[in-house]
């Protein structure tokens, strides 16, 4: 018999009351939107068999980094993985005889394909509307999707959450009992940041027009083929730690997002860059609070530098040239969306951008105004 070991929130019991075919998932941060989600679609499949469920993102960098690691250690807290069920080549498994498929929007092929009984989108917003459309068609049963309100318009307020056929529930990092104190009061102390964070990701309330850093960026489908290549990287455990790629041609620079993903260990670092197949003598321009992660990758045979990190400053020369972030750069793009100064209390904007959410555009950063600002060393120090 099965022994449920995983704690569940009010956005399972949301699901259970939905008897409608789309269930909206609207919420801020850390609300246990996407866990909760998965673990009402595994204790499902657990009765059924024969179905096909289709979990979507935007693209696969984003899955194997998010949803798809959710996933397993959703089976693996139920003590019900079995290895020889997970194609790790087509990123499908087999769950009591139901197909459990992971695809990206960004995979044409596979959102025209064949026809699914279930469908989660994660992260909609992310997601294009005719992918939607195309997603939709080919869903013959229920269809759940959860996002983050952070744009001020989008498709989802006007053709989803309007339809007769959708519920549609909010929920914050308040119905989430398991989160650790330290977080909650990081989340809390938004509501003094900034009005508008605290808004999207402490309250799960739509976005509002702010004035954000950076508004020169475009969107690009790849990287140029060749240019002057370095990487930013920004730490992180409990946050993202943020690897860009950035690459610099006529004047340009591009950007890709190689990895953002949460409680990343040093060696996972190390083991990803290798994997990533990262020239030996490729520039990684790192955040130098934590030398000892920089030291070890070091040692590992990288060329692992500290940053350049006035913030200011590297803002301004960010925004002193062309930038585009790749299009499967979906993290880097959320970030730039709603990177914003902060202002105080009397509405004053201050010189400096509110620390939340930041892990890609600090990666960006450090990358691009280590690499390009003017350096002067005195007495062997550089100022």
């Amino acid at each position: 018999m099965l022994t449920l070991r995983i704690k569940t929130t009010i956005v399972y019991d949301y699901l259970g009351f939905s008897r409608k075919r789309i269930t909206a998932m609207q919420g801020g941060t850390r609300s246990g939107k996407t866990y909760n989600i998965l673990f009402y679609f595994i204790i499902k499949l657990l009765g059924e068999t024969g179905k096909t469920f289709t979990i979507c993102r935007c693209s696969l960098n984003t899955i194997k980094g998010s949803v798809l690691r959710d996933f397993m250690e959703i089976l693996l807290g139920l003590g019900i993985y079995n290895e020889e069920d997970h194609n790790k080549t087509d990123q499908t498994y087999m769950l009591n005889g139901n197909l459990v498929e992971f695809i990206s929007t960004d995979q044409p092929q596979k959102i025209r394909g064949r026809k699914r009984n279930y469908l989660f989108i994660n992260e909609a917003n992310e997601t294009p509307y005719e992918a939607w459309q195309q997603l939709i068609f080919r869903t013959e049963e229920k269809i759940v999707i959860d996002f983050n309100p952070s744009d001020e318009f989008h498709w989802i307020y006007d053709q989803v959450l309007t339809r007769a056929d959708c519920d549609f529930f909010i929920t914050t990092y308040l119905d989430n009992p398991f989160l650790p104190t330290d977080l909650i009061g990081e989340i809390e102390r938004l509501k003094e940041a900034d009005e508008t964070y605290w808004r999207v990701y402490g309250l799960g309330l739509r976005g509002q027009s702010r004035d954000v850093i950076y508004t020169h960026w475009k969107v690009c489908d790849r990287m140029p083929e060749f240019g002057d290549d370095f990487f930013g990287l920004d730490f992180g455990f409990n946050h993202p730690t943020a690897l860009v790629h950035i690459r610099h041609t006529d004047g340009i620079n591009y950007c890709r997002q190689l990895i953002h993903q949460t409680r990343m260990t040093t060696m996972n670092i190390i083991d990803e860059l290798k994997i990533l197949g990262i020239g030996r003598t490729k520039e990684i321009f790192a955040d130098y609070s934590r030398p000892e992660i920089i030291e070890e990758i070091k040692r590992a045979g990288f060329n692992c530098k500290d940053a350049v990190k006035d913030v200011y400053d590297g803002i301004q020369k960010v925004k002193s040239m062309p930038l585009r972030f790749t299009k499967d750069s979906t993290s880097l793009i959320k970030e730039a969306k709603f990177y914003k100064w902060k202002v105080d209390k009397d509405n004053r904007t201050l010189d400096e951008p509110v620390k939340f959410n930041d892990d890609g555009m600090d990666a960006v950063r450090y990358g691009i105004f280590s690499r390009f600002a003017k350096k002067r060393v005195s007495w062997g120090v550089l100022s």
